[in-house]
């Protein structure tokens, strides 16, 4: 009897623990990445030159390039800038618009990557996508997920603690997104891909359910696990399906409509799915998602991150427009912007009782 089997885009290997940047050249080295350490190392201009000093002595071979930003134009810069060189790898270190800057130049040299992730703000840190602005706002790109995946947890606590609530928020919005990809399932007929679904569904109840906080290193721990886990989860989908649904097309329409106001990420996806899960009448799973949230600090009503009741309502009215094509509750209901407000005033209350 045939055993059928398919082959899962995955690093070479993960290493999350406090030290793990400890000996990064013999990690390498004993996975057979980078044995020369001739490395190519992207860091950003403001932190990075801080890990710079801290972590050149143990990476005598690499050159350093200090990434302006996260933009397409940094990235090519990036690659020109490494192009004709001999390297055995490139390495993001930094946050995610580093990491993010550093997938799409080393797919454009044709390099492997190793993402060094400094703080835990949202689930591409594994991710088969770069997201860079450009001139029309902000685009995704297809690139090749990272062969290696470290997370110093030393590192990730010297991180501001708004970062670690982010990718909490990143995290939490996985249930949304799996429950959006199911509604569309049953009303489209869209094939779900049943180990990424899993995979993805089970990082965002371990964060949720996760009696730890922000300080307690199980807790990291959990939480890196699970945007490691949903990063591979999106490359065994081949899109950003297993976590991405009205969650975060609120946050993509509250990024267009107010580019210059726009909260953190990890924010508005989790205030999105908590609004989402209302909206699909799971009010127990959301009533838990609002609980989670405010008890690691993050918001659950948009006056928490500066915007109005009204500019909400405009926000989820304009959400469908910034995935055509995806399925989610907002496309299953269709309401009016009078429909949303009444919905609206229904979470808030709820949510403030």
């Amino acid at each position: 009897m045939p055993v059928l089997t398919r082959l899962i885009p995955s690093p070479v290997f993960v290493d999350i623990n406090a030290g793990a940047l400890d000996d990064l050249a013999g990690l390498l080295a004993d996975q057979r990445i980078s044995s020369s350490g001739k490395l190519a190392v992207a860091i950003s201009g403001g932190s990075g030159l801080k890990l710079r000093d801290r972590f050149a002595p143990e990476l005598p071979g690499a050159d350093w390039y200090c990434v302006d930003g996260g933009t397409i134009d940094d990235a090519v810069r990036l690659a020109d800038a490494m192009r004709g060189k001999r390297y055995d790898a490139v390495v993001g270190l930094g946050g995610g618009k580093i990491l993010d800057a550093t997938k799409y130049a080393a797919a454009r040299v044709g390099l492997p990557m190793v993402a060094v992730a400094t703080n835990l703000s949202h689930d591409g840190i594994c991710s088969p996508v770069a997201t860079l602005d450009n001139d029309n706002g902000r685009g995704s790109y297809g690139v090749p997920t990272p062969i290696a995946m470290v997370i110093d947890l030393d590192v990730i606590r010297e991180a501001p603690v708004r970062y670690v609530r982010s990718g909490i928020g990143d995290a939490v919005s996985n249930i949304s997104a799996i429950a959006d990809w199911e509604l569309s399932h049953r009303e489209t007929g869209e094939p779900i891909d049943g180990l990424a679904a899993a995979m993805a569904r089970t990082a965002g109840e371990a964060v949720m359910r996760h009696p730890g906080g922000v300080g307690d290193d199980d807790f990291l721990t959990t939480l890196s696990e699970g945007l490691v886990l949903t990063g591979i989860a999106m490359s065994i989908s081949g899109d950003t399906r297993p976590a991405s649904g009205a969650c975060h097309e609120i946050s993509h329409a509250f990024d267009l409509l107010y580019p210059k106001r726009a909260a953190a990420h990890g924010e508005q996806v989790g205030l999105g799915a908590a609004f989402a899960m209302h909206l699909r009448g799971a009010h127990e799973q959301s009533a838990l998602m609002v609980e989670v949230l405010r008890r690691h600090g993050l918001p659950v009503l948009p006056g928490e991150i500066g915007f109005t009741d009204a500019e909400f309502v405009e926000a989820v009215a304009y959400a469908p427009q910034t995935r055509p094509g995806r399925f989610t509750i907002l496309e299953h209901l269709d309401l009016t912007t009078d429909e949303i407000r009444d919905a609206y005033a229904d979470y808030a209350k709820t949510v403030s009782s």
